[in-house]
């Protein structure tokens, strides 16, 4: 297999060219013979993706499993099923699921054995979530950009580790629904978090619009498909005041957005290109977007 690669999609109507262009990744052309097959993987909902992906080229099969707990995700034959795969496609529902149902389990070791075979995996929304090394669950609720600006330490705001830690993907934090949502405040929230404690020295939110993409390929070059556009935010220092039940301040967030056909490095950075902007006790310095 020609891959890994990732399609990272921020929700909403899925970005057809970008679930393509990972499929391609991975059988190393756009138009050969070659075929994959292909495993949606899901907790709630149904096999809506089946007759979508099956229309796409160089895809021999496409199976969705709806996994609602650990011990269905323990299975030998859901092990065996994505295990033979070479896509696999976490579709959009709640984060918290993937975090109880997946981690730990044999899926997720057979997920990484995908990748590590040089496949493919990606997302939307909630399965977007969990491809950062770092992953806000939402397990304890849904957080507001405002609830997390005012308190970073929010009830809402609670992190999962230790889940997949794809290459080029260390050090980030994802969001989805973006713009739609207003999740800037809250990404940021998530990025001074990660610093505060102590889990990395510098971190980057990965956020997507919604019917966008972010589609990265095994070097580590992100470029964004479908609508745009995609943020990156870098909190690159420590924020100044991080702490339960007091308002965030943290100075001078690099944020680049990147419009669709754009690429980002995450391999190896950039270092120009990006605006700043700034939080003071809980308020933006300027308009984020």
């Amino acid at each position: 297999l020609a891959g890994p690669a990732h399609d990272l999609g921020g929700g909403g109507t899925d970005v057809d060219a970008a679930i393509q262009w990972m499929i391609d990744e991975v059988r190393g052309c756009t138009n050969c013979i070659t075929k994959v097959d292909v495993v949606v993987l899901r907790s709630s909902g149904s096999d809506g993706y089946n007759e979508y992906i099956y229309a796409m080229n160089g895809v021999d099969s496409i199976e969705t499993l709806v996994i609602t707990s650990s011990r269905d995700a323990n299975t030998a034959s859901v092990e065996t099923t994505v295990r033979n795969a070479e896509v696999v496609f976490f579709a959009g529902g709640d984060q918290c699921d993937y975090v109880k149902n997946f981690r730990g389990t044999k899926v997720e070791t057979a997920v990484e054995s995908v990748y590590a075979r040089g496949g493919g995996t990606g997302g939307t929304s909630a399965g977007l979530a969990i491809q950062g090394e770092f992953t806000y669950d939402a397990c304890t609720g849904s957080v507001t950009s405002s609830q997390a600006l005012l308190d970073p330490y929010h009830r809402y705001i609670r992190f999962t580790y230790d889940f997949f830690n794809w290459a080029n993907l260390n050090d980030v934090v994802t969001d989805s629904h973006f713009v739609a949502r207003d999740r800037m405040g809250r990404t940021m929230a998530f990025v001074a978090r990660q610093i505060r404690d102590g889990r990395a020295a510098s971190a980057l939110g990965l956020a997507v619009n919604e019917k966008t993409s972010v589609v990265m390929d095994k070097n580590g070059l992100a470029r964004v498909m479908g609508d745009g556009p995609a943020y990156f935010v870098l909190g690159d220092h420590a924020p100044e005041v991080c702490e339960a039940g007091r308002p965030l301040t943290f100075s001078n967030l690099k944020i680049w957005k990147i419009a669709t056909g754009g690429t980002f490095d995450l391999r190896n950075r950039p270092t120009i290109g990006y605006y700043t902007v700034s939080v003071n006790n809980g308020l933006l310095s300027s308009d984020p977007y």
